[in-house]
């Protein structure tokens, strides 16, 4: 759908849900907190993200297809609806299983969200401005993320209570599907090839496209692993007080706030796949400071500097791809969402090096990935 103007109303509540998508970043002060206060090995604590993103492996496709059908938008309050349930269940209902039932409806519903808030933004921007928007909804998204862990201090500290976090950002995604039900958004449609489970597994076939897939499966595992872990690598590796362990992600966020803003302003005028290629740079050179930060100063800026370096990785890989063929967004969208569940199986790798050497290990697992990412970001773009 091509477009010349921006219409606030139309894009405002779809940037919205980006908001509501943040809230699975709760992952990280459920690790510390949960893990502190039920006694829990670092391997037992990483079931809280298993939970959360084993779900994006199983549901991706299923909801891009759906979408074909139904249409984004009724989609999107779906999932924001099962978010808003997976949030009240273990602010009523707090026990270790509690915790882990209500973080996988956070999981299911933030898989639905993620399938249908990308293209559905995709189709309320000007074409030419794509790129920039994706960035910019991960800039509202990194504002939920980095508000998690200090507005739980809050809580705590003034009402006693760090679980009143899960019933704050449960009204929220209420709101949310309220403002978005009563906007009138004009989708785009697929109306010569449905979206069928063989369509979308097929397209791995594609070889450009299964890279990218395993592109935002490393991205967003290299996401959560820096999320669920850094809290642990601080208090392990400098003994750092509990409240700023936990506030050590926030640094975290606060650099994909400030990367994604930086980015949506670059990419307006400057090439996504060179912006790709830099970033993937910044990534690795952040994740080996880290590894080697010799004090607990130093390891909190350089967290900011991660954050900062990677903020725009996921963003462009969907926005390099759906541009190479747009006309199989949907499909893609499942396939890419799909990928998330590397955010359900990099950090118990994680979490099984801790164990098994120690915390700052285990972050040689992101290293890796971010690597891999970085020769993708060269040599993946040589042929059409």
């Amino acid at each position: 759908m091509t477009k010349s103007k921006i219409s606030l109303k139309l894009v405002a509540p779809v940037l919205m849900s980006f908001f509501v998508m943040s809230f699975c970043d709760l992952v990280g002060i459920g690790v510390d907190r949960v893990k502190l206060e039920f006694g829990l090995s670092n391997t037992m604590a990483q079931l809280i993200p298993l939970a959360v993103f084993f779900w994006f492996f199983v549901l991706s496709v299923p909801v891009g297809i759906l979408q074909d059908r139904i249409g984004k938008r009724n989609v999107l309050n779906l999932g924001m609806a099962v978010t808003a349930v997976g949030l009240l269940v273990p602010f009523f209902f707090y026990s270790f299983g509690m915790v882990l039932f209500g973080f996988a409806l956070l999981g299911i519903g933030n898989t639905i969200v993620q399938v249908s808030a990308n293209p559905l933004l995709v189709d309320v921007v000007p074409d030419q401005k794509r790129s920039s928007f994706l960035s910019f909804s991960q800039f509202i998204k990194s504002i939920g993320s980095m508000l998690a862990a200090p507005l739980a201090g809050w809580l705590a500290l003034v009402y006693g209570d760090w679980k009143l976090l899960f019933a704050v950002f449960g009204v929220v995604s209420i709101l949310a599907i309220l403002w978005l039900g009563l906007t009138p958004v004009e989708e785009s449609r697929n109306t010569e090839i449905r979206a069928t489970f063989a369509s979308s597994f097929k397209l791995l076939g594609n070889g450009f496209i299964a890279l990218m897939v395993l592109c935002i499966f490393l991205v967003v595992g290299i996401d959560v692993g820096v999320n669920a872990v850094s809290g642990q690598f601080l208090l392990h590796k400098f003994s750092s007080a509990q409240t700023l362990a936990e506030s050590g992600r926030s640094f975290y966020f606060f650099g994909k706030l400030l990367g994604t803003l930086g980015g949506a302003i670059l990419l307006a005028k400057w090439s996504s796949r060179k912006f790709f290629v830099g970033s993937s740079i910044a990534g690795v050179l952040s994740l080996l400071a880290l590894i080697f930060a010799p004090t607990e100063t130093l390891a909190l800026v350089v967290i900011f500097i991660v954050g900062l370096g990677i903020a725009n990785i996921f963003p462009l890989i969907f926005s390099l791809t759906v541009e190479r063929y747009p006309t199989r967004a949907n499909e893609i969208s499942g396939l890419m969402i799909m990928a998330i569940v590397g955010g359900a199986i990099l950090p118990p790798v994680m979490g099984w090096v801790a164990d098994a050497f120690n915390i700052t290990a285990s972050f040689v697992v992101l290293l890796a990935a971010i690597v891999f990412i970085l020769i993708v970001s060269i040599y993946g773009f040589q042929k059409k």
